[in-house]
């Protein structure tokens, strides 16, 4: 073996390496910036301009702190967070969890179904409704008909469809020096529309489904390399838990770049035109059509599509993995459907109820807001009760976390549950 760093048949031999140490971390990242995200950050970018970017600055750090300690969760105790609810807590609080996950998880599939039916409407006509059905049905034959290992491949490619955001960038004409100072420089404003825009960024940045689903994932891997849990194998913790946390930071990383693509993008096109009021991602697509061109506005429509395909399957696993976990059972994407009755037909079940909320006359912006209110009010218990858990000796063993680490992961707690409060605060205010 030579000292080269590539073959010439392929890409450089520490890319295929980093590529295959990505893979949760990524996937959550990249199913982050989902449909209804974008309709967020596209309505943080028409209303406030760069105003908010420096929130992006400040919710990294926080998504990676949290993200990785649900990783570490899944890897560590070869247990989904839902399963160790079940063994080390009261039950009623492990139902409250999960019954409040499926309610947010069946809105937020139901907002981004219709974004995406929406979007490809807009590209080439036709009924919405159809297309919601559709996607549906196509994202649950992907999940319950292909293997973990192909299926989690496909989803790790998929996550390219989000560099359309940075296309659109490019022909945007952002003032760079402005937008940049931005990130550094907070332009607050003391009213309730900006703070909840802020707690909106958060809601949709540091949300309960991905913590259940990166655990999961975690959990897949483990048993896709007949590897056992940490806690069994301390010994090994070390080179395993540096993977999930550069897969994390990485992910995270790429989940923020994205945000602020979109958030530039309208802001330079759609805030820069007088355009203040956006409430969903194929609304932007469409706005952004007369003022940035074709081109912006295909690929913008187009992302939103990518991110569904990516976003839908993360909602509707996530799911699974907790409903699976709370009734005792196991369940996995690698296993087949008639053994894994409970888990399949969760995924099912919860994707084509998202996909009829639009049938049945419930505005698709009105759901997105309630599975806001609705993870801001989860992710906050939820987060405590992970930090609880990760500092549990019975669940992790000898494996316990850096001071650093959970320093880290008790302020994101703080920083959501404040923020939360914040938003439930204007919310009575204004009603």
């Amino acid at each position: 073996m030579t000292a080269a760093s590539h073959t010439d048949d392929g890409p450089p031999a520490g890319l295929r390496r980093l590529f295959r140490v990505l893979g949760p971390g990524l996937i959550t990242g990249a199913a982050d910036d989902d449909p209804s995200g974008i309709g967020t950050h596209s309505q943080v970018g028409a209303e406030f301009g760069y105003g908010l970017a420096w929130t992006f600055v400040l919710s990294y750090p926080l998504m990676v702190s949290i993200q990785q300690i649900a990783a570490e969760i899944g890897r560590v105790t070869g247990a989904g967070i839902a399963r160790n609810l079940r063994r080390h807590y009261p039950r009623p609080l492990l139902w409250l969890m999960v019954s409040l996950l499926l309610v947010a998880n069946v809105v937020n599939l139901g907002a981004d179904l219709a974004a995406m039916g929406a979007a490809l409407t807009l590209m080439i006509g036709g009924k919405t409704a159809i297309y919601t059905l559709l996607f549906g049905i196509v994202c649950i034959v992907l999940e319950i008909g292909l293997s973990y290992q192909r299926y989690a491949a496909i989803l790790k490619w998929t996550t390219l469809s989000l560099f359309t955001y940075v296309a659109v960038v490019a022909v945007a004409n952002v003032p760079w020096l402005h937008a940049l100072r931005s990130l550094v420089v907070p332009e607050l404003q003391f009213n309730a529309a900006y703070a909840t825009a802020f707690v909106a960024i958060l809601g949709t940045t540091i949300s309960p489904y991905l913590f259940f689903w990166q655990a999961g994932q975690e959990i897949e891997e483990q048993h896709r390399h007949h590897a056992k849990p940490l806690c069994l194998t301390a010994r090994e913790a070390g080179p395993e838990l540096r993977r999930i946390r550069l897969d994390t930071l990485i992910g995270m990383a790429f989940s923020t770049i994205i945000s602020l693509a979109i958030v530039f993008a309208t802001a330079a096109t759609l805030h820069a035109s007088g355009v203040r009021d956006i409430t969903t991602s194929s609304q932007a697509a469409e706005a952004l059509r007369p003022i940035a061109g074709p081109f912006a506005f295909a690929m913008f429509a187009a992302g939103i599509i990518g991110t569904g395909l990516l976003a839908v399957p993360v909602l509707a696993g996530s799911a699974a993995y907790a409903v699976t976990e709370m009734a005792g059972i196991a369940g996995s994407l690698d296993a087949k459907p008639l053994s894994a009755r409970l888990f399949y037909g969760t995924i099912a079940v919860t994707t084509l109820a998202g996909a009829s909320l639009s049938s049945i006359g419930i505005d698709p912006a009105r759901a997105l807001y309630w599975a806001a209110v609705v993870n801001g009010i989860l992710a906050g218990p939820l987060m405590v009760v992970m930090m609880l858990i990760v500092g549990n000796r019975r669940a992790m063993g000898r494996v316990t976390i850096s001071r650093w680490q959970r320093t880290a992961g008790w302020s994101a707690t703080a920083v959501m549950i404040a923020a939360s409060a914040l938003f439930l605060g204007f919310t009575v205010i204004g009603a």
